[in-house]
């Protein structure tokens, strides 16, 4: 693919936009991609990015990357026309629950936050009722909010006070009154979807989580990134990354 733009949105965060020459297989939020490090030869392994965005009309889809090694700080440095590998779409995205007659509750964390921006964006398209919480240590990490204010609903929690709530997601107020919600998609760091799906099981309410772990492959051989399950452990990368709460040994 033909990366049509590389913006960076923080010190720690960039969008890579990039643009297929043929037209875009059907993507559901929650599916990632894999893309491969060609200028760095100490990267050996794709790496797996959650699709932040698409653009069937454009044929383009886009990806929020958060810089943490090298494999992601050199796709920073990538500029207009280079060309990327990349397999996708991969994984299993949200269910069509999404869909139902209802009021959904999204919840993104920091780099989380990239397929929760793709759900909001299907649902809004497709006139469906919905909130959206963001949470990070900090305003920066707030990613895409002011986007996201322009067509939903949004709330934030910052871990230092900077915006909205201070603390975590589930010090919200929202949380306190979470019955009113039907459904719950949620994607972020371990921790708070783990405190997200409690309090969901707590009051009845279905919710689906979007897990991230370490992959070689990216389609079930390497077995690198399983992870446990109520009917054994089973393959981020193919049968998920997004699970329904009630499937994880959490």
């Amino acid at each position: 693919m033909i990366i049509i733009g590389n913006t960076r949105i923080s010190d720690d965060y960039f969008i890579l936009e990039c643009k297929d020459s043929q037209p875009l297989p059907c993507i559901k939020p929650g599916q990632f991609a894999h893309l491969k490090v060609e200028s760095n030869p100490s990267v050996f392994l794709r790496r797996p990015f959650s699709i932040h965005d698409c653009n069937y009309e454009k044929n383009t889809i886009s990806f929020l990357i958060k810089i943490v090694g090298n494999g992601s700080a050199t796709l920073s440095q990538l500029r207009e026309n280079e060309v990327v590998s990349i397999v996708y779409p991969l994984g299993n995205g949200f269910s069509d629950e999404a869909a139902a007659e209802g009021k959904s509750l999204l919840i993104g964390g920091g780099v989380g936050i990239a397929p929760i921006f793709f759900l909001a964006k299907e649902l809004k398209q497709n006139k469906f009722d919905y909130d959206v919480l963001l949470g990070g240590k900090k305003v920066s990490d707030l990613l895409c909010y002011n986007q996201l204010k322009q067509f939903c609903s949004v709330f934030c929690t910052t871990e230092d006070g900077s915006e909205g709530t201070r603390g975590f997601v589930t010090d919200h107020e929202i949380m306190r009154n979470i019955s009113r919600y039907d459904r719950i998609f949620c994607c972020g760091p371990t921790p708070m979807m783990k405190a997200v799906g409690k309090k969901a099981c707590d009051n009845g309410i279905f919710c689906e989580v979007s897990l991230e772990n370490k992959m070689a492959c990216g389609f079930g051989v390497c077995l690198c990134c399983v992870t446990p399950t109520n009917e054994g452990n089973r393959c981020i990368c193919t049968d998920g990354p997004v699970f329904n709460i009630n499937e994880l040994k959490w």
